[in-house]
Protein backbone atom coordinates (compact mmCIF):
# COMPACT_ATOMS: atom_id res chain seq x y z
CA UNK A 1 0.00 0.00 0.00
CA UNK A 2 3.13 2.34 0.38
CA UNK A 3 3.05 2.54 -3.36
CA UNK A 4 -0.52 4.50 -3.30
CA UNK A 5 1.44 6.82 -0.93
CA UNK A 6 4.23 7.60 -3.64
CA UNK A 7 1.35 8.96 -6.03
CA UNK A 8 0.51 11.85 -3.28
CA UNK A 9 1.35 15.41 -4.04
CA UNK A 10 3.51 16.47 -4.14
CA UNK A 11 5.45 13.22 -5.03
CA UNK A 12 8.77 14.76 -3.78
CA UNK A 13 7.92 15.07 -0.58
CA UNK A 14 5.64 11.96 0.21
CA UNK A 15 8.73 9.68 -2.02
CA UNK A 16 11.36 10.71 0.24
CA UNK A 17 8.75 9.34 3.35
CA UNK A 18 8.07 6.60 1.78
CA UNK A 19 12.00 5.69 1.41
CA UNK A 20 12.28 6.81 5.01
CA UNK A 21 9.35 5.13 6.60
CA UNK A 22 11.19 1.93 5.13
CA UNK A 23 14.02 2.51 7.26
CA UNK A 24 13.56 1.23 11.33
CA UNK A 25 14.05 4.50 13.67
CA UNK A 26 12.66 4.17 17.11
CA UNK A 27 14.34 6.44 19.62
CA UNK A 28 17.76 5.22 21.21
CA UNK A 29 18.06 2.73 17.91
CA UNK A 30 19.17 4.88 15.28
CA UNK A 31 21.64 3.66 13.78
CA UNK A 32 20.10 2.28 10.61
CA UNK A 33 18.46 5.88 10.07
CA UNK A 34 21.65 7.67 10.67
CA UNK A 35 23.34 5.89 8.20
CA UNK A 36 20.39 6.02 5.65
CA UNK A 37 20.85 9.80 6.34
CA UNK A 38 24.63 10.07 5.48
CA UNK A 39 24.63 7.42 2.66
CA UNK A 40 21.66 9.91 1.07
CA UNK A 41 24.14 12.74 1.43
CA UNK A 42 27.48 10.90 0.42
CA UNK A 43 25.08 9.65 -2.71
CA UNK A 44 24.99 13.64 -3.66
CA UNK A 45 27.93 14.57 -3.49
CA UNK A 46 26.98 17.35 -0.62
CA UNK A 47 29.90 17.46 2.70
CA UNK A 48 28.51 15.41 5.23
CA UNK A 49 28.95 15.12 8.87
CA UNK A 50 28.35 12.89 11.90
CA UNK A 51 29.05 14.18 15.15
CA UNK A 52 29.87 12.28 18.01
CA UNK A 53 26.37 11.65 19.25
CA UNK A 54 24.88 10.63 16.12
CA UNK A 55 23.15 13.85 14.65
CA UNK A 56 23.76 14.07 10.57
CA UNK A 57 24.81 17.46 9.20
CA UNK A 58 24.61 17.59 5.15
CA UNK A 59 25.51 20.74 3.75
CA UNK A 60 24.15 22.43 0.97
CA UNK A 61 25.53 25.92 -1.73
CA UNK A 62 22.64 28.36 -2.17
CA UNK A 63 21.53 28.58 -6.15
CA UNK A 64 22.60 30.57 -8.29
CA UNK A 65 21.53 34.25 -7.51
CA UNK A 66 20.73 33.27 -3.71
CA UNK A 67 24.71 33.74 -2.81
CA UNK A 68 23.92 36.81 -0.76
CA UNK A 69 21.39 35.75 1.51
CA UNK A 70 21.56 34.74 4.94
CA UNK A 71 22.85 30.95 5.80
CA UNK A 72 19.89 28.49 7.25
CA UNK A 73 19.46 25.81 8.76
CA UNK A 74 16.91 23.04 8.57
CA UNK A 75 16.11 20.99 11.27
CA UNK A 76 14.32 17.94 12.00
CA UNK A 77 14.65 14.42 14.17
CA UNK A 78 15.29 11.22 13.05
CA UNK A 79 13.56 9.15 15.99
CA UNK A 80 9.86 8.22 15.92
CA UNK A 81 7.63 7.15 18.82
CA UNK A 82 7.12 3.77 18.66
CA UNK A 83 3.66 2.88 19.80
CA UNK A 84 1.04 0.34 18.54
CA UNK A 85 -2.23 -1.71 19.53
CA UNK A 86 -2.06 -4.58 21.99
CA UNK A 87 -3.77 -6.55 19.10
CA UNK A 88 -1.26 -5.12 16.62
CA UNK A 89 1.40 -7.52 15.57
CA UNK A 90 4.33 -5.37 14.72
CA UNK A 91 8.13 -5.24 15.16
CA UNK A 92 9.18 -1.77 15.03
CA UNK A 93 13.13 -3.21 15.09
CA UNK A 94 12.49 -4.58 11.32
CA UNK A 95 9.41 -3.65 9.75
CA UNK A 96 8.57 -0.61 7.49
CA UNK A 97 6.14 1.16 8.76
CA UNK A 98 2.79 0.15 6.89
CA UNK A 99 0.89 2.99 5.58
CA UNK A 100 -2.16 3.79 3.68
CA UNK A 101 -4.40 6.30 2.57
CA UNK A 102 -7.97 7.58 4.39
CA UNK A 103 -9.71 10.33 2.68
CA UNK A 104 -7.13 13.04 3.36
CA UNK A 105 -5.56 11.28 5.87
CA UNK A 106 -2.27 9.22 5.34
CA UNK A 107 -2.62 6.92 8.57
CA UNK A 108 -0.39 3.87 9.66
CA UNK A 109 -1.84 -0.41 9.96
CA UNK A 110 -1.96 -0.51 13.72
CA UNK A 111 1.05 1.71 14.79
CA UNK A 112 2.13 5.54 14.63
CA UNK A 113 2.68 6.47 11.21
CA UNK A 114 6.29 8.51 11.97
CA UNK A 115 4.90 11.59 10.12
CA UNK A 116 6.41 13.29 13.64
CA UNK A 117 9.11 14.49 12.61
CA UNK A 118 9.64 11.88 9.60
CA UNK A 119 7.90 14.60 7.39
CA UNK A 120 10.48 17.09 8.28
CA UNK A 121 12.90 14.88 7.49
CA UNK A 122 11.40 14.07 3.93
CA UNK A 123 11.29 17.72 3.17
CA UNK A 124 15.09 18.27 4.04
CA UNK A 125 15.84 15.09 1.59
CA UNK A 126 13.54 16.88 -0.98
CA UNK A 127 15.08 20.07 -1.29
CA UNK A 128 18.83 18.52 -0.97
CA UNK A 129 17.94 16.73 -4.12
CA UNK A 130 16.47 19.55 -5.97
CA UNK A 131 17.91 20.65 -8.95
CA UNK A 132 15.25 23.46 -9.89
CA UNK A 133 14.56 24.93 -6.18
CA UNK A 134 15.56 28.27 -4.98
CA UNK A 135 17.53 28.30 -1.78
CA UNK A 136 20.07 29.99 -0.27
CA UNK A 137 23.40 27.93 1.54
CA UNK A 138 21.77 25.28 3.83
CA UNK A 139 22.93 23.23 6.86
CA UNK A 140 20.43 20.51 7.14
CA UNK A 141 20.31 19.04 10.79
CA UNK A 142 18.80 15.80 11.67
CA UNK A 143 19.09 15.16 15.07
CA UNK A 144 18.59 11.96 16.71
CA UNK A 145 16.73 11.13 19.98
CA UNK A 146 14.10 14.35 20.29
CA UNK A 147 11.10 11.97 21.39
CA UNK A 148 13.34 10.55 24.68
CA UNK A 149 15.53 12.93 26.06
CA UNK A 150 16.99 15.32 22.92
CA UNK A 151 20.41 13.83 23.40
CA UNK A 152 21.26 14.64 20.18
CA UNK A 153 20.36 18.42 20.35
CA UNK A 154 21.78 18.25 23.48
CA UNK A 155 25.11 17.14 22.44
CA UNK A 156 25.38 19.50 19.70
CA UNK A 157 28.92 20.89 19.18
CA UNK A 158 28.91 24.83 19.22
CA UNK A 159 31.32 24.96 16.05
CA UNK A 160 28.90 22.49 14.03
CA UNK A 161 26.76 24.77 12.62
CA UNK A 162 27.19 28.47 11.21
CA UNK A 163 23.50 29.44 10.05
CA UNK A 164 22.27 32.35 10.91
CA UNK A 165 18.55 31.20 10.79
CA UNK A 166 16.96 28.00 12.01
CA UNK A 167 13.73 26.50 10.38
CA UNK A 168 12.84 23.78 12.93
CA UNK A 169 10.25 21.68 10.71
CA UNK A 170 8.15 19.95 13.78
CA UNK A 171 4.87 22.29 14.44
CA UNK A 172 1.96 20.18 13.99
CA UNK A 173 -0.48 22.55 12.62
CA UNK A 174 0.01 24.19 9.07
CA UNK A 175 -1.58 27.77 10.28
CA UNK A 176 0.39 27.88 12.66
CA UNK A 177 4.28 29.66 13.50
CA UNK A 178 5.71 28.68 16.23
CA UNK A 179 7.56 30.70 18.56
CA UNK A 180 8.23 29.11 21.86
CA UNK A 181 7.74 25.92 23.76
CA UNK A 182 8.03 23.98 26.86
CA UNK A 183 11.00 22.47 28.63
CA UNK A 184 10.65 19.20 30.55
CA UNK A 185 11.88 16.45 32.88
CA UNK A 186 11.69 13.20 33.42
CA UNK A 187 10.66 11.93 37.23
CA UNK A 188 11.26 8.45 38.14
CA UNK A 189 9.93 7.06 40.98
CA UNK A 190 11.04 3.42 42.05
CA UNK A 191 9.83 1.64 45.44
CA UNK A 192 10.59 -2.14 46.50
CA UNK A 193 7.74 -4.12 48.73
CA UNK A 194 7.45 -7.37 50.04
CA UNK A 195 6.05 -10.11 48.24
CA UNK A 196 3.47 -12.59 49.71
CA UNK A 197 1.86 -16.10 48.87
CA UNK A 198 -1.72 -16.13 47.52
CA UNK A 199 -3.72 -17.41 50.16
CA UNK A 200 -5.33 -20.80 49.50
CA UNK A 201 -9.13 -18.70 49.50
CA UNK A 202 -8.08 -16.36 47.02
CA UNK A 203 -8.23 -16.25 43.36
CA UNK A 204 -6.65 -14.17 40.57
CA UNK A 205 -8.02 -11.98 38.21
CA UNK A 206 -6.85 -10.07 35.11
CA UNK A 207 -8.29 -6.15 35.06
CA UNK A 208 -8.31 -4.04 31.93
CA UNK A 209 -8.24 -0.82 30.73
CA UNK A 210 -7.97 -0.48 26.84
CA UNK A 211 -9.37 1.52 24.26
CA UNK A 212 -8.57 5.02 25.11
CA UNK A 213 -7.05 7.63 22.15
CA UNK A 214 -3.73 8.56 24.01
CA UNK A 215 -1.47 11.09 21.84
CA UNK A 216 1.22 13.53 22.64
CA UNK A 217 1.52 14.18 26.37
CA UNK A 218 2.18 17.84 25.83
CA UNK A 219 0.07 18.80 22.47
CA UNK A 220 -3.05 16.63 23.45
CA UNK A 221 -3.06 17.20 27.97
CA UNK A 222 -5.14 20.28 27.11
CA UNK A 223 -8.21 17.56 25.77
CA UNK A 224 -8.63 16.04 29.38
CA UNK A 225 -8.59 12.97 27.29
CA UNK A 226 -8.33 9.74 29.77
CA UNK A 227 -5.12 8.66 31.61
CA UNK A 228 -5.21 4.49 31.80
CA UNK A 229 -2.88 4.59 34.81
CA UNK A 230 -5.25 6.99 36.58
CA UNK A 231 -8.12 5.00 35.95
CA UNK A 232 -6.35 1.40 36.83
CA UNK A 233 -5.28 2.73 39.98
CA UNK A 234 -9.13 4.31 40.75
CA UNK A 235 -10.59 1.02 40.34
CA UNK A 236 -8.18 -0.14 42.17
CA UNK A 237 -7.90 2.58 45.12
CA UNK A 238 -11.80 2.77 45.67
CA UNK A 239 -12.50 -1.24 46.10
CA UNK A 240 -9.36 -2.99 47.84
CA UNK A 241 -9.67 -2.13 51.10
CA UNK A 242 -14.00 -2.97 51.74
CA UNK A 243 -13.34 -6.21 49.17
CA UNK A 244 -9.91 -7.58 50.39
CA UNK A 245 -8.89 -7.03 47.06
CA UNK A 246 -4.77 -7.37 47.03
CA UNK A 247 -2.79 -6.28 43.72
CA UNK A 248 -0.03 -8.80 42.33
CA UNK A 249 1.01 -6.90 38.77
CA UNK A 250 0.50 -3.55 37.04
CA UNK A 251 2.03 -3.14 33.95
CA UNK A 252 0.62 0.12 32.11
CA UNK A 253 1.09 2.76 29.61
CA UNK A 254 4.43 2.92 27.71
CA UNK A 255 6.89 6.10 26.83
CA UNK A 256 7.07 9.25 28.45
CA UNK A 257 5.67 11.08 26.16
CA UNK A 258 2.73 9.48 24.82
CA UNK A 259 -0.89 9.72 27.30
CA UNK A 260 -0.94 5.83 28.39
CA UNK A 261 -4.12 4.09 26.44
CA UNK A 262 -3.73 0.98 27.95
CA UNK A 263 -3.27 -0.63 31.67
CA UNK A 264 -3.66 -4.50 32.71
CA UNK A 265 -3.54 -5.95 36.63
CA UNK A 266 -3.54 -9.07 38.02
CA UNK A 267 -5.05 -9.06 40.97
CA UNK A 268 -6.76 -11.52 43.42
CA UNK A 269 -9.74 -11.65 46.37
CA UNK A 270 -11.20 -14.07 48.38
CA UNK A 271 -13.70 -16.53 45.82
CA UNK A 272 -16.77 -15.30 48.28
CA UNK A 273 -15.89 -11.52 47.16
CA UNK A 274 -16.08 -12.56 43.42
CA UNK A 275 -19.87 -10.73 42.97
CA UNK A 276 -19.31 -8.12 44.98
CA UNK A 277 -16.13 -6.83 43.27
CA UNK A 278 -18.48 -7.34 39.79
CA UNK A 279 -20.97 -5.30 41.50
CA UNK A 280 -18.72 -2.26 42.69
CA UNK A 281 -16.71 -2.68 39.54
CA UNK A 282 -19.96 -2.18 37.54
CA UNK A 283 -20.43 0.84 39.62
CA UNK A 284 -17.24 1.77 38.93
CA UNK A 285 -16.94 1.55 35.19
CA UNK A 286 -20.23 3.02 34.65
CA UNK A 287 -19.51 6.47 36.39
CA UNK A 288 -16.02 6.59 34.50
CA UNK A 289 -17.82 5.67 31.20
CA UNK A 290 -20.22 8.09 31.75
CA UNK A 291 -17.36 10.97 32.75
CA UNK A 292 -15.48 10.51 29.68
CA UNK A 293 -18.18 9.77 27.25
CA UNK A 294 -17.50 12.59 24.84
CA UNK A 295 -14.16 12.09 24.91
CA UNK A 296 -13.31 8.42 25.19
CA UNK A 297 -15.95 6.74 23.13
CA UNK A 298 -13.91 3.17 22.32
CA UNK A 299 -13.14 2.85 26.10
CA UNK A 300 -13.08 -0.73 27.66
CA UNK A 301 -12.55 -1.97 30.98
CA UNK A 302 -12.60 -5.98 31.27
CA UNK A 303 -12.22 -8.16 34.01
CA UNK A 304 -11.78 -12.12 33.17
CA UNK A 305 -10.90 -15.06 35.28
CA UNK A 306 -7.05 -16.02 35.28
CA UNK A 307 -5.61 -19.18 36.54
CA UNK A 308 -2.18 -17.97 37.29
CA UNK A 309 -1.43 -18.34 40.73
CA UNK A 310 0.69 -15.19 41.61
CA UNK A 311 2.15 -13.55 44.68
CA UNK A 312 0.92 -10.79 46.05
CA UNK A 313 2.08 -7.42 46.93
CA UNK A 314 2.03 -6.89 51.02
CA UNK A 315 -1.12 -4.73 52.17
CA UNK A 316 0.93 -2.21 53.44
CA UNK A 317 3.18 -1.18 50.29
CA UNK A 318 -0.05 -1.73 48.40
CA UNK A 319 -1.77 0.79 50.30
CA UNK A 320 1.10 3.05 50.32
CA UNK A 321 1.62 2.64 46.27
CA UNK A 322 -2.32 3.04 45.50
CA UNK A 323 -2.37 6.35 47.43
CA UNK A 324 1.00 7.98 46.06
CA UNK A 325 -0.39 7.21 42.42
CA UNK A 326 -3.57 8.74 43.24
CA UNK A 327 -2.14 12.08 44.86
CA UNK A 328 0.19 12.64 41.60
CA UNK A 329 -1.14 15.03 39.64
CA UNK A 330 -1.66 14.11 35.84
CA UNK A 331 -2.76 16.92 33.46
CA UNK A 332 -2.69 20.28 32.64
CA UNK A 333 -1.15 21.84 36.15
CA UNK A 334 -1.44 25.78 35.41
CA UNK A 335 -2.82 27.55 32.23
CA UNK A 336 -0.82 30.67 30.86
CA UNK A 337 -1.42 33.65 32.12
CA UNK A 338 0.05 35.67 29.66
CA UNK A 339 -0.75 33.86 26.64
CA UNK A 340 -4.77 32.73 25.95
CA UNK A 341 -5.03 28.66 25.52
CA UNK A 342 -1.48 27.89 25.94
CA UNK A 343 -0.85 25.26 28.72
CA UNK A 344 1.95 26.26 31.41
CA UNK A 345 2.36 23.64 33.12
CA UNK A 346 1.60 19.75 33.23
CA UNK A 347 2.40 16.44 34.21
CA UNK A 348 1.95 12.88 31.96
CA UNK A 349 1.71 9.53 34.55
CA UNK A 350 2.93 8.09 31.57
CA UNK A 351 4.43 4.34 33.08
CA UNK A 352 3.95 1.96 35.80
CA UNK A 353 5.32 -1.39 36.11
CA UNK A 354 4.91 -3.13 39.49
CA UNK A 355 6.04 -6.81 39.54
CA UNK A 356 8.29 -9.17 42.07
CA UNK A 357 9.03 -6.87 44.03
CA UNK A 358 9.45 -3.61 42.40
CA UNK A 359 7.28 -0.57 41.70
CA UNK A 360 7.88 1.67 39.17
CA UNK A 361 6.65 4.97 37.96
CA UNK A 362 7.23 7.03 35.20
CA UNK A 363 6.18 10.81 34.57
CA UNK A 364 7.14 13.28 32.24
CA UNK A 365 6.63 16.95 33.64
CA UNK A 366 6.32 19.95 31.23
CA UNK A 367 6.35 23.52 31.52
CA UNK A 368 7.45 27.05 30.24
CA UNK A 369 8.10 28.35 33.07
CA UNK A 370 11.03 27.23 35.04
CA UNK A 371 9.69 27.78 38.36
CA UNK A 372 6.62 26.32 37.85
CA UNK A 373 8.04 23.09 36.41
CA UNK A 374 9.96 23.16 39.48
CA UNK A 375 6.63 23.45 42.10
CA UNK A 376 5.24 20.36 40.12
CA UNK A 377 7.94 17.76 40.26
CA UNK A 378 8.50 19.22 43.91
CA UNK A 379 4.66 18.42 44.59
CA UNK A 380 4.90 14.95 42.58
CA UNK A 381 8.43 13.80 44.62
CA UNK A 382 6.21 14.98 47.75
CA UNK A 383 3.50 12.04 46.95
CA UNK A 384 5.96 9.69 46.22
CA UNK A 385 8.68 10.42 48.53
CA UNK A 386 5.43 9.68 51.44
CA UNK A 387 4.90 6.81 50.18
CA UNK A 388 8.20 5.57 50.47
CA UNK A 389 9.25 5.77 46.46
CA UNK A 390 12.79 7.07 46.08
CA UNK A 391 12.78 9.71 43.24
CA UNK A 392 15.25 10.66 40.74
CA UNK A 393 15.14 13.03 38.24
CA UNK A 394 16.58 13.06 34.93
CA UNK A 395 16.55 14.10 30.90
CA UNK A 396 16.11 17.63 32.07
CA UNK A 397 15.85 20.36 29.34
CA UNK A 398 15.03 23.77 28.66
CA UNK A 399 12.05 25.38 27.16
CA UNK A 400 12.54 27.87 24.11
CA UNK A 401 11.39 31.25 24.96
CA UNK A 402 9.04 33.20 22.44
CA UNK A 403 10.56 36.70 20.78
CA UNK A 404 7.83 38.25 19.23
CA UNK A 405 10.92 40.73 17.32
CA UNK A 406 12.31 38.02 15.53
CA UNK A 407 13.31 39.11 12.06
CA UNK A 408 12.72 35.45 10.49
CA UNK A 409 8.48 35.64 12.16
CA UNK A 410 8.19 39.09 10.53
CA UNK A 411 9.48 37.25 7.04
CA UNK A 412 7.29 34.27 7.50
CA UNK A 413 3.98 36.40 8.89
CA UNK A 414 4.10 38.23 5.79
CA UNK A 415 4.40 35.17 3.28
CA UNK A 416 1.58 33.59 4.97
CA UNK A 417 -0.78 36.44 4.97
CA UNK A 418 0.21 36.96 1.29
CA UNK A 419 -0.33 33.34 0.45
CA UNK A 420 -3.56 32.99 2.10
CA UNK A 421 -5.00 36.50 2.72
CA UNK A 422 -5.13 35.98 6.84
CA UNK A 423 -2.52 36.09 9.36
CA UNK A 424 -0.84 32.55 10.91
CA UNK A 425 -1.60 31.60 14.32
CA UNK A 426 1.75 33.34 15.54
CA UNK A 427 2.42 30.86 19.30
CA UNK A 428 4.30 28.89 21.75
CA UNK A 429 3.37 25.17 22.28
CA UNK A 430 3.32 23.00 25.57
CA UNK A 431 5.98 20.49 24.04
CA UNK A 432 9.05 19.67 23.55
CA UNK A 433 10.46 21.17 20.49
CA UNK A 434 14.81 21.40 19.90
CA UNK A 435 15.12 24.82 19.59
CA UNK A 436 15.46 25.93 22.90
CA UNK A 437 18.56 23.31 23.36
CA UNK A 438 19.79 24.65 19.80
CA UNK A 439 19.37 28.29 21.48
CA UNK A 440 21.57 27.47 24.04
CA UNK A 441 24.46 26.04 21.55
CA UNK A 442 24.14 28.96 19.48
CA UNK A 443 22.59 31.81 21.10
CA UNK A 444 22.24 34.61 18.47
CA UNK A 445 21.01 32.12 15.88
CA UNK A 446 17.23 33.30 15.01
CA UNK A 447 14.60 30.47 15.66
CA UNK A 448 11.36 29.71 14.11
CA UNK A 449 8.83 26.57 13.65
CA UNK A 450 6.62 25.23 11.10
CA UNK A 451 5.44 22.14 9.40
CA UNK A 452 2.44 20.65 8.34
CA UNK A 453 -1.01 19.36 10.10
CA UNK A 454 -0.50 15.95 12.14
CA UNK A 455 -2.86 14.52 14.42
CA UNK A 456 -2.54 11.94 17.25
CA UNK A 457 1.04 11.98 17.52
CA UNK A 458 2.44 9.45 19.58
CA UNK A 459 -0.68 7.30 18.99
CA UNK A 460 -1.54 4.63 16.65
CA UNK A 461 -4.23 6.92 15.58
CA UNK A 462 -1.71 9.42 14.32
CA UNK A 463 -2.19 10.42 10.80
CA UNK A 464 -0.81 13.08 8.59
CA UNK A 465 -3.04 15.58 6.00
CA UNK A 466 -2.39 15.52 2.34
CA UNK A 467 -3.91 18.35 1.42
CA UNK A 468 -2.15 20.22 4.55
CA UNK A 469 1.29 18.76 2.86
CA UNK A 470 0.62 20.47 -0.04
CA UNK A 471 -0.25 23.68 1.66
CA UNK A 472 3.23 23.71 4.16
CA UNK A 473 5.27 22.15 1.10
CA UNK A 474 4.28 25.87 -0.82
CA UNK A 475 5.10 27.93 1.86
CA UNK A 476 8.27 26.33 2.45
CA UNK A 477 9.33 27.50 -1.31
CA UNK A 478 7.94 30.74 -0.92
CA UNK A 479 9.83 30.99 2.44
CA UNK A 480 13.10 29.90 1.20
CA UNK A 481 12.71 32.27 -1.82
CA UNK A 482 12.44 35.20 0.91
CA UNK A 483 15.48 34.61 3.12
CA UNK A 484 17.06 38.25 4.00
CA UNK A 485 20.07 39.05 2.69
CA UNK A 486 23.01 39.57 5.02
Amino acid sequence: MNEEIRGLEPKVLWNKFADLNAVPRPSKKEERVIKFIKDFGNNLHLKTTVDQVGNVVIYKPATKGMENRKKIVLQAHLDMVHQKNNDTDFDFDSQAIDMYVDGDWVRAKGTTLGADNGLGVATMMAILESNDIEHPAIEALFTIDEETGMTGAKGLSPDLLQGDILLNLDTEEDDEIGIGCAGGVDITATKNYAEEKMPEAYRTYNLKVKGLMGGHSGMDIIKGLGNANKLMNRLLINTSEELKLRVSEINGGGLRNAIPRESEAIIALPETEEESFKKELEARIKDIKTEYASLEPNLSIELQRSVSQKSLMDLKSQREVLLALAAAHNGVYRMSPEIEGLVETSNNVANVRLKEGEVHIKCLTRSSVESSKNDLANSLTAAFELAGFEVKFSGEYPGWAPNSDSAILKTLDEIYQKMHGEKADIAACHAGLECGIIGSHYPDMDMISFGPTIRGAHSPDERASIKSAQKYWKFLLEVLKNIPEN
